[in-house]
């Protein structure tokens, strides 16, 4: 019997219909959700991304716009031009898409976002905040994985969570988040020794460490279930996650496909926190 699909698309359409009713109705009060998108250097697969990023924007009536840098931007240039984005009335949102050209030091240019902008969720303001639980922008895959559990109606509460991969983009926000809803959560990463032994006790797998297939059977216990956070190309040059799908379906009781799983929801949830964004600025004139 194979697994349950989790299915990204259909969840990120229907999150993404209720955001484009909060962008129509910020409209109707004279305030349009504006994203700004910075992209420095000729990285293709970075330019697809963004080019996906305006698409998502303009199909739900959301303004954004594409700052593009060449790649010998000085860091002090890139920082100059986030501090002209910070003033802007009509941007709420700013993401620098990584990863930045080697001279640039990206944890300078992401402390510069204002806080109030940053809807990608990396600045150190925005990662303590959401390590105290309390009111963030949160980090976009890690945000769209929860919203997966939750549209898919699985329990998080009591349930032992097991990440592979302590990145600051997905793995370690992932298990705090899971933390938050009161799973039980162990880190796991290249130095853990025999891996197996640690994810096939896990009631929810969150697999984020950027190896084609290298989940398999062995990892998994029998309804376990199963998000794949990885995008890579397998020898044939194929679209792959992180996990074996054909050797992990019909172990686990619901998996993510790659594509078509984690990934809708990252762009999905940088709109949902862009509108938020955008909704913050005019209660904070209302009030004013």
């Amino acid at each position: 019997m194979s697994s349950a699909i989790i299915n990204g698309k259909e969840i990120g359409q229907e999150i993404r219909n209720s955001v484009a009713e909060r962008v129509t109705r910020l409209k109707e009060q004279g305030l349009t959700p504006g994203l700004a998108v910075v992209l420095v250097g000729d990285n293709q697969a970075s330019a697809t991304y963004v080019r996906n990023k305006q698409k998502s924007c303009e199909a739900i009536g959301m303004f954004s716009e594409l700052i593009k840098l060449p790649e010998e931007t000085t860091q002090d240039a890139l920082l100059a031009q986030i501090e002209l984005l910070n003033n802007r009335e009509d941007i709420h949102g700013i993401l620098v898409q990584l990863p930045l050209p080697k001279h640039i030091d990206e944890d300078t240019v992401i402390a510069t976002i204002a806080v109030e902008k940053d809807v990608d969720g990396f600045s150190p303001v925005s990662v303590g905040k959401m390590m105290l639980g309390q009111e963030t922008f949160l980090p976009c895959t890690p945000f769209g994985v929860m919203k997966l559990l939750e549209y898919s109606g699985i329990e998080i509460a009591g349930k032992h969570a097991v990440i592979v991969g302590r990145s600051h983009i997905v793995g370690k926000p992932m298990g705090q988040l899971l933390l938050q809803k009161d799973a039980t959560v162990t880190y796991t990463h290249s130095k853990t020794p025999n891996l197996p032994s640690f994810t096939k006790q896990a009631d929810i797998l969150i697999a984020a460490v950027g190896r084609a297939n290298f989940i398999t059977k062995e990892h998994v216990k029998e309804g376990a279930v199963v998000i794949d956070v990885g995008i890579n190309r397998d020898e044939n040059n194929k679209l792959c996650g992180d996990v074996n799908f054909s050797e992990v379906d019909g172990i686990a009781s619901h998996i993510t496909p790659v594509p078509g799983g984690v990934g809708p929801m990252t762009i999905t949830m940088l709109l949902f926190n862009t509108v938020q964004a955008a909704e913050n600025k005019l209660a904070l004139q209302v009030k004013l």
